[in-house]
């Protein structure tokens, strides 16, 4: 339709195109709106990152505070080493092996690719020095040989650590190798035959696994922040630590840019396949935080991994803030006591044996629900002693961060002695229920 024709149409269908015209695109600028909105971060403040998945947990709690693809599982380079390090310092606890035990280096460490220290086959090092070596500068050939003396072979050694992982809750995890290498990179000798696939690992799995090092081997850390370690007194060069973010390279001109106050650990890891990956944590005003990387694009010395992760670090510290939701040694409502039999009391007063404590971001509140309260026996027996364990509570609330329902159990304890009674007084009471229970009956009939 051209300028003339449109000219001579009614005026009220003109008007009323317009009209049209006008509603769609209002439509059309809503439905856009509403596509940015649902794209935008659900917390306010929460950081955009340049990483195919990521993870922000709260070290003390396990509490996921930021998540990104957090549970698709992928290529983990030598983050996977976070596991062969907990299974070795697990062997040292257990007795099995000793930090001055004296290992002979053999052919499949020797033959490792990647970074390493290059060993010798026939090489003797102690479980320390290896540890170290794995730790500080993530070398292959350090942990092939500590996965063989713990396991008896790597692949054998890699079931402990499937084993381990399912153990663990990291469901989206599996290991071929202590390494994190693709099996292509592996020792053709070595690669394994029973375990198929390739390693990959969730972000969400590699906290976790952080979580339970922390909370179980938390002398790592002394180890994870080592700067610099001379393996050999013959090199020429000490190990650098891969981790540039550690706290105290804010006086390395090279890497200052990168430190970040409070880092003390855990562990980088790169192939092609993964992309740049880091598993760091980082303790501030009595807060220890746990933040995961994933596939961050670039070069291996560009360091754009750690100023990703410096990113979630700053949204953790800045935004979120510690809330005892229940209080230690508080009245469960609606369940003050337990009951108990045998005992000169019935009923048991009972209170919380520990506080319910959340990192919540700050302005919001979170308020929990009780869920189940549960006796340790049903009914308990005298006598029972103050402070005993009698049971436990469960509260669900909504995370304020993640939007996810979360349940919690904390322990219920006596909150006062109840003794056994006496002969006699079990006795009478058994007499004055029998009554009632007859009295009781007789009234039903009518």
């Amino acid at each position: 339709m051209n300028r003339h024709h449109l000219l001579t149409l009614p005026k009220a269908f003109i008007t009323k195109r317009f009209v049209a015209v006008v509603v769609l695109l209002s439509f059309l600028s809503l439905f856009i709106l509403s596509s940015m909105a649902s794209a935008a971060p659900a917390v306010p403040g929460a950081p955009e990152l340049d990483a195919k998945a990521a993870v922000l947990m709260d070290a003390e709690s396990g509490q996921i505070l930021y998540q990104l693809n957090a549970d698709v599982a992928a290529p983990p380079a030598s983050m996977s080493k976070m596991m062969t390090e907990y299974l070795v310092s697990k062997a040292v606890k257990e007795g099995k092996i000793t930090w001055d035990q004296t290992v002979s280096v053999g052919e499949n460490a020797a033959s490792q690719v990647g970074s390493r220290i290059f060993l010798a086959e026939g090489d003797k090092h102690t479980i320390k020095e290896l540890y170290i070596a794995m730790a500080v500068g993530s070398a292959n050939d350090a942990t092939t040989q500590l996965a063989v003396t713990v396991g008896g072979s790597e692949e054998e050694f890699a079931k402990m650590m499937n084993e381990t992982a399912a153990e663990l809750g990291m469901t989206k995890s599996h290991f071929i190798n202590s390494t994190g290498l693709d099996r292509a990179d592996m020792p053709e000798k070595f690669r394994p035959s029973s375990i198929d696939g390739e390693t990959v690992m969730s972000a969400k799995d590699s906290a976790i696994l952080a979580y339970h090092i922390l909370k179980e081997e938390p002398e790592f850390l002394e180890t994870a922040k080592i700067q610099k370690y001379k393996f050999r007194e013959r090199d020429e060069k000490p190990i650098d630590n891969w981790n540039w973010m550690l706290g105290s390279n804010k006086d390395n001109p090279n890497l200052k840019k990168f430190a970040y106050e409070g880092v003390d650990g855990l562990k980088t890891g790169h192939t092609s396949k993964a992309g740049n990956c880091f598993t760091g944590t980082a303790l501030r005003n009595g807060t220890r935080l746990i933040a995961v990387v994933m596939g961050v694009p670039g070069g291996t010395n560009d360091g754009k991994r750690f100023l990703e992760t410096a990113k979630l670090f700053d949204y953790g510290f800045n935004n979120f803030e510690k809330k005892t939701v229940i209080q230690a040694k508080a009245v469960v409502p609606g369940h003050e006591t337990l009951k108990v039999k045998k005992g000169k009391s019935t009923k048991l007063p009972v209170v919380t044996a520990t506080d319910i404590t959340v990192l919540i971001p700050k302005g919001t509140t979170v308020e929990p629900a009780i869920q189940e309260v549960k006796s340790t026996q049903d009914p308990l027996v005298a006598p029972i002693k103050l402070g005993d364990k009698v049971g436990t509570v469960t509260y669900k609330y909504k995370d304020p961060s993640t939007q996810e329902d979360k349940a919690i159990s904390i322990d219920l304890i006596a909150s006062e002695d109840v003794n056994k009674a006496s002969w006699w007084r079990l006795m009478f009471r058994a007499i004055g229920n029998f009554f009632s229970g007859l009295f009781q009956g007789i009234v039903d009939l009518f």
